[in-house]
């Protein structure tokens, strides 16, 4: 894209060719979110697609005039000289196929987390991305934070020593998991393309609303699906990009050696009400092996020796263990470590971000590389999605992470790689 400089049309003006052209894929709820603030850091909206017409509603009206798609990739066809960049803001499973179809054609890509629905997935559009030399970023705001760059001074400055166990949990699932499949269908609600929301999912009939959870009831839409094995990613996919972040960008763990998982029990249709997965890292360069693991639906870890009598743990957290403290969230416990520490003034060697969403713009702009790019996005939701594998296997998982293959459980590869429905199948 040329870039017209300002001063060609005069102090305080942006010419038209400074707008990256954004086509959006998923308009509501998150998608509205990406929308929105991709056009504060400088996109202007030239496309709209949702197979879910009633929850994009909210964005189709706000533009118009601007061209609405149900399918994609009849949008990025017909649409493709109009379009610089996408954001990708799907149920889970259908991120790998906006995303690789974008990409392939030359766009630049925001996709949300989990960048994909399985490990194989985040390979290719890693690869993708660097064959096509496009701008990416995942949707982990977070990353953005003061939070990211201060954990990787404070490790680099000796804050806890060599790390030796990281504990990670949330309050998720805040949706119903453990449930069969649903029996008998509903008529499919006018403006929601069912067929097209299924994607490369195995085909279901229609059904919402098909048992009760909390005083509603249980479904596939708006939020339901990321429960369901078919659809989403459960606990980990929702929140362990998010969580496993500021520690992987600051520690760089190469691939997990081994992973394993305790869970309520996985029906392969659900997620499970609850589960615990450990992974096991080997030694990289001058940092030891280290064992970091993960817990939802309500398990915690076990309270550190080390935090102050009458401070409970919160519903979600990080804990860092190393052999010289322990790191809860950003501050070493107890207080009275973290006071000392701060003395020394670790070196602010890492530049602060200028925002999520600005980063992604000006990178593809032109600038450099966003924080969260698919480089550091994919490496990190494969090891996310490798957790999803030992749940469903109930097995300890031996993991050749070059050849993204399971050396001990041959038939837990199928999860690797998942199989498209006829008509999604992709060919690289």
């Amino acid at each position: 894209m040329a870039i017209v400089p300002r001063h060609v049309l005069g102090a305080g003006q942006e010419p038209p060719s400074e707008k990256v052209r954004l086509a959006a894929i998923g308009c509501g709820g998150k998608g509205g979110t990406d929308i929105n603030e991709s056009v504060k850091a400088g996109a202007v909206v030239t496309a709209l697609c949702d197979a879910d017409e009633r929850r994009a509603s909210g964005m189709y009206r706000r533009y118009p005039k601007v061209p609405k798609y149900t399918d994609f990739r009849k949008m990025l066809d017909e649409m493709d000289k109009s379009i610089d960049a996408v954001t990708v803001s799907t149920p889970d499973h259908m991120h790998f196929h906006a995303s690789y179809r974008a990409i392939c054609m030359g766009k630049h890509c925001f996709t949300q987390k989990p960048l994909t629905h399985s490990v194989w997935e985040s390979r290719q559009l890693t690869l993708a991305a660097r064959k096509h030399k496009v701008a990416t970023q995942m949707g982990i705001q977070g990353h953005a934070s003061e939070k990211c760059p201060l954990l990787r001074e404070f490790l680099e400055a000796g804050a806890v020593g060599n790390v030796r166990e990281v504990h990670i949990w949330t309050n998720r699932p805040i949706w119903p998991q453990g449930h069969e499949r649903p029996k008998g269908s509903l008529p499919v609600p006018k403006g929601l393309d069912w067929e097209m929301w299924l994607g490369p999912a195995p085909h279901r009939p229609f059904n919402d609303g098909f048992a009760k959870w909390k005083g509603g009831k249980v479904g596939y839409l708006p939020f339901h699906w990321r429960g369901w094995w078919d659809f989403g990613t459960g606990a980990l996919g929702d929140i362990a990009c998010h969580a496993f972040d500021h520690f992987f960008w600051a520690y760089q763990p190469p691939h997990p050696v081994t992973v394993e998982a305790k869970s309520s029990g996985h029906n392969h249709e659900t997620y499970p009400l609850w589960s615990e997965v450990a992974y096991e890292f080997p030694a990289n360069g001058d940092k030891p092996a280290f064992k970091l693991v993960w817990y939802d639906g309500g398990k915690k870890p076990p309270r550190p020796e080390a935090l102050e009598k009458g401070r409970d743990l919160p519903s979600g957290g990080r804990i860092i263990i190393g052999d010289k403290g322990v790191l809860y969230g950003t501050r070493l416990v107890p207080e009275e470590k973290m006071k000392a520490f701060l003395e020394t003034k670790p070196e602010r060697k890492y530049p602060r971000s200028i925002g999520h969403y600005k980063e992604w713009i000006e990178a593809c702009k032109g600038g450099k590389p966003a924080g969260a790019n698919f480089d550091f996005a994919g490496p990190l939701s494969e090891t996310v999605l490798m957790g999803n594998l030992a749940v469903a296997t109930g097995k300890k998982v031996e993991w050749d992470g070059k050849n993204m293959k399971c050396t001990n459980i041959p038939e837990a590869n199928k999860y690797v790689r998942r199989e498209y429905r006829k008509g999604w199948e992709v060919d690289l």
